[in-house]
This record gives structure tokens, C-alpha cells and sequence, in this order.
């Protein structure tokens, strides 16, 4: 019987499999058609969350990768079904149970996947807030309604196209720029665009605008573009405002698409036309002046509740919002000028005044400019009114820069009264703010740095009005190719603006102008020639501007304007020929900022009356000797060409000087010619740098207008023998390329230099110190908030103290840097240790640390003596460095092995931006984070974390367990080979 053993072992492994083979043979229907209800089910649940992913969507939330990957192992599942379904139709006896095994086999993938798809954590997550510009705005007193009505409409399906109506100064404008910032909060929509058509329609403008509002740089072929930009926008779901359309326009041309239902985008349209709605296809929303009460609350909301202590006065202020018809645009700007105004006799008369206004005319258009020329009577002073109409010359919409405004409104004589340039701008921003307070003028910000002011375009009309077609000629931004016939020049013209425009040759023309003073031609880039005779008749022009023209050269008939004030030639880039300035004697300002001329325009030594200069052109090389010393009236300089100091010292009346000299013996007699009567703004390059170093650098800083007390040394010998003047009020300085320099105690005053902000130092072979104590007590640095130290390659230490002194005279330099909130040391191959102990007290507000490609640096934080670094300080209390750190950057540190000396630590709650890349060496990270009272570490702000190696990073030692764990959750590995400059 022990034969029959193994065979019934055999018979027990088979009997298993056999019995799965013969089920798997014999259930094949039945295995199927469990498999189908399965697919079935799963099915349905995709569905329902294909139903949750859209409604996510439309939400402008982004699915997770998980979910997109479960859809498609779904779809996959499917397409295998089918192919089972397939296999069942056609299989032959003997491959059933083959197939069985397959159907079973699927069945428990099914299920799986099934259980996948639950996803109780949702589909989606946030997406990226939405592109678009949030706008200022201002009080939507009564518009609520309306603008929830417009919303519901945009979150809905219904309607594509919306057009919101009324007449100028309705605040239709005002209602979208609160539904512009509503939607970016939102998020519903990939892009919220807003742009300003206005009343003179130009395709390319507009086309160029919307390039730039999607950030899409479009191609050379300008019949390309309404194409290229009707893709990117199906690509997206936005909404789109127009503001301020006139006419009817074709959205093909431009390039937008028609919005509809299945893409959910949005148009709005602003105008005072419901014929241009209706003629759009748009559902038309007309707004509605305000009520009694509603105007009441907006008056008094600009006025002041102090207008309602006395009944008398009560009644007149009803009476005036009365008159102003339930437009916002005319109680903000009436009730802006009546402020403070507190006598019953002075409103009453305001009544009056504004009564007969109104009466005495007919049109919507007409009886708001009368509303709105009350505000401008009201200014009183004429000169502040024409600083107003002056605005009125630039494109409609357009943002003006305050300080460049305030210069056209000296070269107009509006503001000259006053003895010097400062206060002339002083006065400026005074008139800027009265037009302000009085809602002639709105506030903006230019590309978000420098402020501006624009003019609302109702405001405009009403100042263009004032002057009428007489006076001015304005066709600023209107996309002129040609100048304007000769028949439209008409003799009583003051003022003509034909900026921002296309103009190319000027024709063969002669306007009989002879009242022109002001002629505007800045901003036509095809604008290459004028001819000798345009100039003819306009004997009493006063302010020419050309700049940014493609003009290459001059007429002649330019030397007979005798009484031109100022000739304005700025980024004239191509202009090379300058005809005689020898009888333009009354010139005050001649502006020539990179221009393309070889040499110093003939007569220029006959400008006596010179207040304002600029020479800053690369092609010029030489001053003549002898010329900038007949300017005594000069008030601002500027030019890259060297200076001779016992000229420049001459000036006595200057105030802004940006320029070179070449010789450091200039400079130093310059300066000690001065004493302490330095100009109130300077940016002075001394010495002399190689060619075109410094053209594409500093040329730029040239036109900056918070340029304020800068001194750059380049290629200077600079040793102990060489004590260099610096004036005690510099707060910036720059030190390049200096040869014997040792540190900066080697430049005399630098420690007078009390009002240092930035100090940067770079390529000085020879520097071995920052300040070296040594030779002198210095406590310049203690205001000073920038560092930049790079290519020093002889640099040993930050501070060098005497190494034997009485300690009653010794100066402590640990409070030397108690200002600094940015340092940076770059590419400096000599030093070894950063910050000494010591100097910890005084970096209590650095904020940024950068320290990049220093090949030798050890320690970031160390001890004076090294034997310290052995000493027990288990019972000493831990020191905090940086408590304001908010940026580090350590980047190719190669011999980087301590951050911070034993017992230092790195608060680093404040972080943000952290970046540690190849400094393999360091063994532990100093950094740490406090608990909360729960006992559970402070959340932190890091907003962007690099690391490299990540395999270093995984095997560092930290001084607190929380900070890995935290950190390592949320930095990167920087895998690039590259080095960071």
C-alpha cells in the first residue's frame, strides 16, 4: 500500500486546481454576467463623480491626478469588458475554462478599483486664484442691486453676453470694478480681463492689450492675431469687461470668441449707448440714477455729518444734491469742493450758481460737464485750473506719472514762481492733491511701483469743453497715422497734443499758429522727419516735445523759435544732427537723454538761462571745457560725460546732479569746494570704468526718480595715502574695482557717513575687512540695511578689531549692524568664518541672508577662539541669532560645516524662503521652532524650500527633532547641476 502513498499526494495537489477548473468551465455564464453588474456599477459611479468633477470645475477647483488616473483605468476596464464580451460570443468547449479564470480574475479588479472610487476627500482641490488685476475703487452707494443681478448673471449659463448702460458719470464703471475684484475672489473663472476700449476704437490697441492681459506675446504677422488670440481665449474660461465702448465692433476681428454656454465665459460691455448693447447681442442692464436718499448718504459721506448741525445749512445741501440729478460722478466731485465750507451765505450762493448752470443748457452730456465745471470754478486759482486742463492733453484713460506731470507743469511756467526745483515739486504734489480731494483726478499706480493720476473720461470731455476747438487741439491716442490737415490748425490754438499716435513723415504743411505754445508730438515711433517749414508761423511756441520719436534729424527753422522754453528730445534714440541753439536764449530746459548725437549741440554756451539739463547720451564723449560753468541758473544736471569739479562747484543753484568724474582728484576737489552744500539728490560715478560698463547698468537709474544721494567709486586707487571725502550724507555706496582699498575706514568721513541705507563692495582684490577698527572708530554702519559683498577674494573678516588696546578706548563694534536687514557674500574665496559671536546682538532685524560660491567659508556663526569650541556648555542658556530671518540661501559651500557655533540657535517661525544647496559637510542644522501652548510646535511660513543633496538632507542632525520633521515636509530637492548666480 505505501506505493499508492504518492499517488494520492498527487491526486490531493490536483484536486484543488481541478475542482477551480471545472467550476471555472462550468460558471462561465454566471461568472459573466457578475462581471457585467460589476462593470455596470462602476460605471455608474463614474458618472457620478464625472457629475461632481464638472461641478468642481465650474468652481475653478482642479481635479486630482488620482481621480483623472481612476477615470482612466476605468475607461480601460471598459475596453477590456468589451473584449470579454468578444471571447464569450466565439469560445470553443475546451478554452471555457481558461476564460473562466480570466472573468474571475477580473471580477476581483473590478471590485478593487469599485472601492477606489469612493474618494471621500473629494475629487478636487483649489485651483490657482484667477488672472486679473484688482482695481481700486470707490463707494457703491445704491448699486448693490444692480450688481448682484449682473453676478448672478455670470455664474450662470443663461446669458454670454452682458451690457451695462447709462449716461457718463452713471458709475457704470464704479459697479464693474467691484465685479471685477468680486470674481478674482471668487475664482470661478481661469481669468478676469479688464480693458479700456474708450471713445476713439482702435483694433491693434485693443488686440495688443488683451496680448498683454493674458500675457501672450503675439506674432509679427498682424493678421495673425485675432487667430492666435481666439485660441487662447477658448482655451480658457474667463470673463471679459470692455469699458467704455462707442461703437459696435465685430468680436471676430479682435479675436474674441463668441461666449457661450459650454465654455462658460463671460463679455461685458460698458457704454453710454444701449443702441451699442442691443446692436451686440447683449442683455442690457440700464443704470439708474441714484435716489434722493441715496444721494443724500453719498453727499454727506464726502462732505462730512457736520453739514447737519445747523437746520439752515441742512436745507441748502438738500437743495444742491437735488441739483445734481442723482449722478454719483457730480455729487462726489460737488461735494469734494464744498468741504469745510461751513457758511450758510456760500452754499447758497453754490445753489445759485449750480441752478443757473443747469437750466441754461440741454443733453445729458452737457448737463454733467456743468456739474463738474462747478467743482473746477471752485478751485478759484487760475493756475491750479490750467495745471488741471493740462491733463486734459494726455490720451483718454491714460495713467500719468506724478513727478514726470509735475516737471510739464514747470516747463508750462505754471509752477515758477518759487526759488528752487524742490519746491516747485513741493507745490506740485499740492495741486495734484486739491485736484484729487476734489475728485478731478483719481489716484493710481503705474506698474505698481511709482503713483499716478488719470482723469475720468467724463471729467475729460468736461475739461476739453472748457477749452473747446479753439484753444485745443487734442487727438492724443487716437491711432493718427497722418498729421492733421493744414485747415484744422486753427490761429487761435494754444495747446496741441497729437501724442501716442502712428504719425510718420509730417507733410508738407506750414500751420499759422501764431498763439501755439505748447506742441505735443512725444510717443510716435514712425515719426522720423520734420520739415523745415512746419515750424514757420508758431514764432511764440514755448514747450516742444519729441520724445520717443524715430526722428533722426532736425530742421533748421528750430533755431528761429526764439521763444522756446523747453525742447524736450528724450529716447530720440536715432537723432543725430542738431541745428544751432545760439538764439535760443530763453531755453530753460533741453533734455537729450539718450539720444544718438557725437557732440555737444553748437551754441549751447548761450543758454545762460538754463534750469534743467540733460546731456546723458552714450555718443557723446567730451564737455568743453568752460560751458557747464556759464549755466549758473542750472538746478539739475545730468550727463555721463566727465566733470570738471572747480566748474561743477560753481553751481550753486544745483540740486539734482547725476554724473562722472573720470578723475578721482576731480571728484575730491568737487567735493571739498562744497563743504557740506551738496546737492539734495546725487548719483555720482567716479573714476573710470571700462567701455560701456556702465551704459546698460546705471542707465536706467538715470530716469529714476528716487534717486537720492548715491556715490559709485569704479577703477579708483584707493589706498591708506588716498583718503577719500565722502559727503556725511550719502546713503548709498557703491565701491568696484578699487585697487590698495583695504577696508572701508580707508575713505575719510565714510564713518561721518551716518545716513548709509547701502553699501555694496565688489571685485577689490585687496579688501581684506568691511571696516577695520583699528584704524579708526567707526559706527557708520549702524543705520546701514543693506550689505552686498561680492569677488572680494582677499576678504578674511567682516570686522577687524585692534588686536592690542586699552579696553577704556577699544570701541565694541557688536552694534555696528543693528540696522541690517539684507546681507549678502558672494563668490569670496579667502574667508573662513562669517559672523563672530559677538556681532549676534546687532543683527536683531536681518531679515535676508544670502551666502553663495565662497569656497573656504566653515562657519556661518562662529566662536573668536576656537578652544571655546570645546567646551562643556550643557548648563549654558541657548542664544538666539536672526529672530527676523525670513530668507537664507546657502548655495555651493563646499567646505560649509557650521552653521551656528554650540549653543546658537535659528528661530525659524518667520521663514519663508529657505535654499541649502551642495553644503554637504554640514552635520547639523541649528534651526528651531517654539510650541504653542498645546505643546505642539508653531505652524511655519515657508513659502519655498530647495535642499540638495536629499540624500544629505535625510542624514543631517538638527538641533530640534520638530524642525526636520516639519521642514522635510515641505522642501524640495534642487536637482539642477547648474549654479545659481
Amino acid at each position: 500500500m505505501e506505493f499508492l502513498l504518492p499517488l494520492f499526494e498527487v491526486i490531493k495537489c490536483l484536486g484543488g486546481p481541478t475542482i477551480r477548473y471545472l467550476n471555472q468551465h462550468r460558471k462561465l455564464e454566471d461568472n459573466v454576467n457578475d462581471l457585467r453588474r460589476k462593470v455596470n456599477d462602476l460605471n455608474i459611479r463614474k458618472q457620478d463623480l464625472e457629475l461632481k468633477k464638472e461641478a468642481e470645475i465650474r468652481c475653478r477647483k482642479v481635479v486630482k491626478k488620482e481621480v483623472e488616473n481612476w477615470f482612466e483605468t476605468v475607461r480601460s476596464t471598459n475596453v477590456e469588458m468589451e473584449k470579454i464580451e468578444m471571447k464569450f460570443r466565439v469560445v470553443s468547449y475546451f478554452s471555457r475554462a481558461r476564460l473562466g479564470r480570466f472573468v474571475c480574475r477580473k471580477m476581483k479588479e473590478v471590485k478593487r478599483i469599485y472601492q477606489q472610487g469612493s474618494f471621500p476627500e473629494g475629487v478636487a482641490v483649489d485651483g490657482p486664484p484667477a488672472t486679473g488685476v484688482t482695481l481700486l475703487t470707490t463707494d457703491l452707494e445704491g448699486r448693490m442691486d444692480v450688481k448682484e443681478q449682473i453676478c448672478e448673471y455670470l455664474r450662470g449659463d443663461d446669458v454670454g453676453m452682458i451690457g451695462v448702460c447709462g449716461m457718463g458719470g452713471i458709475g457704470k464703471t464704479t459697479i464693474m470694478k467691484h465685479i471685477n475684484n468680486q470674481l478674482l475672489k471668487e475664482n470661478q473663472f481661469d481669468a478676469v480681463i479688464w480693458l479700456t476700449v474708450s471713445r476713439e476704437f482702435n483694433v491693434v490697441k485693443l488686440q495688443e492689450d488683451l496680448a498683454c492681459a493674458l500675457d501672450h506675446c503675439l506674432p509679427k504677422n498682424k493678421l495673425e492675431w485675432p487667430t492666435v488670440l481666439m485660441e487662447i481665449l477658448e482655451r480658457k474660461r474667463y470673463v471679459l469687461i470692455l469699458d467704455d465702448v462707442w461703437e459696435k465692433f465685430a468680436l471676430s476681428d479682435v479675436g474674441i470668441p463668441e461666449p457661450a454656454s459650454d465654455n462658460g465665459s463671460k463679455l461685458v460691455i460698458t457704454s453710454r449707448s444701449i443702441e451699442v448693447c442691443n446692436s451686440m447681442g447683449c442683455k442690457v442692464f440700464k443704470v439708474q440714477p441714484l435716489s434722493q436718499a441715496e444721494s443724500w448718504n453719498l453727499f454727506l459721506r464726502q462732505v462730512g455729518d457736520g453739514v447737519l448741525q445747523d437746520p439752515t445749512l441742512k436745507e441748502h445741501v438738500n437743495l444742491i444734491v437735488g441739483e445734481c440729478g442723482g449722478l454719483p460722478l457730480a455729487i462726489v466731485t460737488i461735494a469734494s469742493s464744498m468741504i469745510g465750507v461751513d457758511d450758510a451765505f456760500e452754499w447758497k450762493n453754490a445753489l445759485n450758481e449750480l441752478r443757473e448752470r443747469v437750466t441754461s443748457v440741454k443733453g445729458s452730456d452737457t448737463i454733467i460737464f456743468e456739474h463738474l465745471k462747478f467743482s473746477y470754478d471752485r478751485l478759484r486759482d487760475s493756475k491750479i485750473q490750467d495745471c488741471f486742463l493740462y491733463c486734459s492733453l494726455y490720451p483718454e484713460d491714460y495713467h500719468i506719472e506724478k513727478e514726470g506731470l509735475i516737471e510739464n507743469w514747470i516747463d508750462e511756467e505754471l509752477i515758477d514762481e518759487l526759488e528752487n526745483r524742490q519746491a516747485m515739486h513741493d507745490r506740485g504734489h499740492t495741486v495734484l492733491n486739491k485736484l484729487v480731494n476734489n475728485c478731478l483726478l483719481e489716484n493710481v499706480m503705474i506698474d505698481n511701483v511709482k503713483g499716478g493720476v488719470k482723469m475720468h473720461d467724463v471729467v475729460r470731455d468736461m475739461a476739453l469743453s472748457i477749452k473747446g476747438g479753439d484753444h485745443f487741439m487734442v487727438k492724443a491716442g487716437t491711432g493718427l497715422e497722418e498729421i492733421p490737415s493744414e485747415h484744422k490748425w486753427k490761429e487761435s490754438l494754444e495747446k496741441v497734443s497729437l501724442m501716442n499716435n502712428s504719425i510718420s513723415e509730417v507733410l508738407l504743411i506750414s500751420p499759422k499758429c501764431p498763439n501755439l505754445s505748447t506742441l505735443l508730438l512725444q510717443k510716435n515711433d514712425y515719426l522720423e522727419k520734420i520739415l523745415g517749414s512746419f515750424f514757420e508761423h508758431m514764432h511764440k511756441i514755448k514747450v516742444l516735445d519729441l520724445s520717443d520719436t524715430g526722428i533722426w534729424d532736425l530742421p533748421n527753422s528750430i533755431s528761429t523759435l526764439t521763444s522756446l522754453t523747453a525742447l524736450i528730445l528724450r529716447r530720440c534714440r536715432r537723432l543725430r544732427h542738431m541745428p544751432s541753439l545760439a538764439k535760443l536764449t530763453a531755453l530753460r530746459k533741453l533734455d537729450l537723454f539718450h539720444t544718438d548725437i557725437k557732440e555737444v549741440p553748437h551754441g549751447i554756451e548761450m543758454l545762460e538761462n538754463l534750469t534743467y539739463l540733460n546731456l546723458y547720451a552714450s555718443g557723446l564723449k567730451n564737455l568743453p571745457m568752460g560751458i557747464i560753468s556759464r549755466f549758473s541758473k542750472l538746478q539739475v544736471l545730468k550727463a555721463w560725460l566727465n566733470i570738471n569739479g572747480e566748474e561743477a562747484a560753481k553751481l550753486r543753484k544745483l540740486e539734482i546732479l547725476l554724473g562722472a568724474f573720470h578723475v578721482l582728484q576731480d571728484f575730491e576737489g568737487y567735493a571739498k569746494s562744497l563743504s557740506s552744500q551738496w546737492p539734495t539728490k546725487y548719483w555720482l560715478r567716479v573714476g573710470s570704468p571700462k567701455t560701456g560698463y556702465l551704459v546698460p547698468r546705471f542707465g536706467v537709474n538715470l530716469e529714476d526718480v528716487e534717486i537720492d544721494k548715491e556715490v559709485c567709486f569704479i577703477n579708483c586707487k584707493m589706498g591708506n595715502e588716498d583718503f577719500v571725502v565722502l559727503p556725511k550724507d550719502t546713503k548709498t555706496l557703491t565701491v568696484e574695482h578699487c585697487q590698495n582699498l583695504k577696508s572701508l575706514s580707508n575713505i575719510s568721513l565714510f564713518c561721518e557717513a551716518n545716513e548709509l541705507k547701502t553699501c555694496t563692495i565688489s571685485w577689490c582684490e585687496e579688501i581684506e575687512c568691511v571696516v577695520d577698527f583699528s584704524l579708526s572708530s567707526c559706527y557708520s554702519l549702524q543705520n546701514i540695511e543693506i550689505l552686498r559683498l561680492r569677488k572680494l577674494w582677499n576678504l578674511h573678516e567682516l570686522v577687524r578689531v585692534a588686536a592690542v588696546a586699552s579696553t577704556s578706548h577699544t570701541p565694541t563694534p557688536s552694534g555696528i549692524f543693528t540696522s541690517l536687514k539684507e546681507f549678502y557674500l558672494i563668490d569670496c574665496s579667502s574667508i573662513k568664518k562669517l559672523f563672530p559671536v559677538h556681532l549676534l546682538q546687532g543683527f536683531q532685524h536681518l531679515e535676508y541672508i544670502e551666502v553663495k560660491h565662497c569656497k573656504k567659508l566653515e562657519k556661518i556663526i562662529a566662536e573668536e577662539d576656537e578652544e571655546n569650541q570645546n567646551v562643556d556648555r550643557r548648563g549654558s542658556i541657548t542664544t538666539f541669532a536672526f529672530p527676523k530671518l525670513k530668507t537664507l540661501h546657502l548655495i555651493k559651500l563646499p567646505e560649509l560645516k557650521s552653521i551656528c557655533s554650540s549653543g546658537v540657535r535659528i528661530p525659524c517661525e518667520s521663514l519663508k524662503y529657505l535654499s541649502i544647496i551642495n553644503c554637504s559637510k554640514i552635520r547639523k542644522i541649528p534651526f528651531s521652532i517654539p510650541l504653542l501652548g498645546t505643546g505642539q510646535p508653531s505652524p511655519l511660513s515657508l513659502e519655498l524650500g530647495y535642499v540638495h543633496p536629499k540624500k544629505w538632507w535625510k542624514l543631517v542632525e538638527f538641533d530640534d527633532p520638530n524642525a526636520k520633521d516639519i521642514l522635510s515636509s515641505l522642501v524640495l530637492d534642487y536637482s539642477s547641476e547648474e549654479d545659481e548666480e
